[in-house]
């Protein structure tokens, strides 16, 4: 469990006549001439030459625009990218180097209203956010691993979302997408065409999939024909050989046929490369529905277990994320990633004696007492060197 600070600070900044993002650079990294020097913040140093300076010397050494006495300064570090605007205080990190949970945020629209979703839609025009994601993926680490790509639901900007990938393919070749979708607008042939030619062959799609039947996942996204709609996207993504995730929300609603979906997805979408089974995250709908999907983890471990055996033992990639290794049968937990964002991660009591903090998910921020299980203690014994292989760095959004 590693835990990042958070994504905004304050500072004194002088110099901003517009909204802007920049990044943040030693200067013998800006001399490489990798970004322009009119996007590049020089972290304590002299900024001639570029667009300012950052840091504690930023107001005494900066030409230009100066961004000093940063209330956290741990918020933000060389290599990071940062929005500033005209006239206000606020830093924004939109990308942190060395994260593996950066993302583009494309839209907050979407055609579900699932009964979990941490990210409440709206309906509104937001293409405004375009202009500064192309800006923002043209500063981006040129060897970052993966980018994630969230809404909302993306495939709503059409082509506007082809040409953002495309672009994103273009100036980070070697870094892989992955795009968390809902899948259901794929059934148009044609926009399926137009978006995995835009994202290659480095893009996964990560699609929810709640229930084995129609009633049970148009329930959850609270949308009528979402199951056909859906089933009809995966599968115009299965006959492009696009790269396919499986992705199930574990709560009241999706346990009890939980075993019927694991057969179904392996009987019916043997093309699916990644089935993760994901522990809840109370933001949003979530909250406003906990009467209807809150579980104690401790009481499904049992139908967890049994989907998991089922996939993995027919040979299916599958992981579980968002949840802390004590809650889970120890038989599943070499399944289990480090999955929470790193900014949305916080430590706990129980957690500073436990042997395995640092393979573990740990816990979102926004779990406070009433989301935890009561099965949550440290674990002080390991005996299973398998359980250490088998943790790696998972991504959840």
């Amino acid at each position: 469990m590693k835990v990042a600070p958070g994504l905004h600070t304050h500072a004194d900044v002088s110099g901003v006549d517009a909204v802007r993002l920049f990044k943040v650079l030693s200067a013998e990294e800006a001399d490489h001439g990798r970004y322009a020097p009119e996007s590049i913040l020089i972290w304590d140093g002299a900024s001639q030459g570029y667009a300012g300076s950052i840091g504690e010397r930023a107001d005494e050494r900066s030409v230009g625009i100066s961004v000093s006495n940063i209330r956290h300064p741990e918020v933000i570090q060389c290599g990071d990218i940062i929005r500033l605007r005209q006239g206000g205080s606020l830093v924004s990190v939109l990308y942190r180097r060395g994260s593996p949970a950066n993302s583009l945020f494309v839209t907050e629209q979407c055609n579900s209203l699932c009964l979990m979703c941490s990210q409440p839609p709206r309906d509104a025009d937001d293409r405004w956010r375009l202009g500064e994601l192309h800006a923002l993926i043209d500063l981006i680490d040129l060897d970052e691993a993966q980018l994630g790509v969230t809404g909302g639901e993306p495939t709503l900007l059409r082509e506007d979302l082809a040409t953002l990938l495309g672009h994103a393919r273009r100036r980070l070749p070697d870094t892989h997408l992955h795009v968390l979708t809902n899948g259901r607008l794929f059934a148009d042939e044609g926009l399926a065409d137009t978006l995995t030619i835009a994202a290659g062959d480095q893009t996964t799609w990560a699609v929810p999939l709640y229930g084995d039947n129609a009633s049970t996942h148009d329930e959850i996204v609270a949308s009528a024909n979402a199951f056909d709609e859906t089933l009809g996207g995966l599968y115009q993504l299965a006959r492009r050989q696009a790269r396919v995730e499986i992705r199930i929300v574990l709560h009241a609603m999706s346990i009890p046929r939980l075993q019927q979906l694991a057969s179904y997805i392996y009987r019916r979408m043997p093309f699916v490369e990644h089935v993760t089974f994901m522990g809840l995250e109370p933001m949003g709908f979530a909250k406003t529905n906990r009467d209807r999907l809150w579980m104690d983890p401790a009481d499904y471990q049992e139908p967890l277990a049994e989907a998991v055996h089922h996939l993995a033992s027919r040979g299916m990639n599958v992981s579980i994320y968002n949840l802390p290794l004590c809650v889970l049968d120890p038989q599943i937990r070499p399944y289990a990633r480090a999955s929470i964002s790193d900014w949305k991660n916080r430590d706990i009591p129980e957690c500073r004696s436990c042997s395995v903090r640092d393979i573990c998910a740990g816990f979102f921020a926004s779990a406070g007492p009433a989301w935890r299980s009561r099965a949550v203690a440290p674990i002080n014994d390991i005996r299973q060197p398998e359980l250490i292989g088998g943790m790696i760095n998972g991504l959840a959004r």
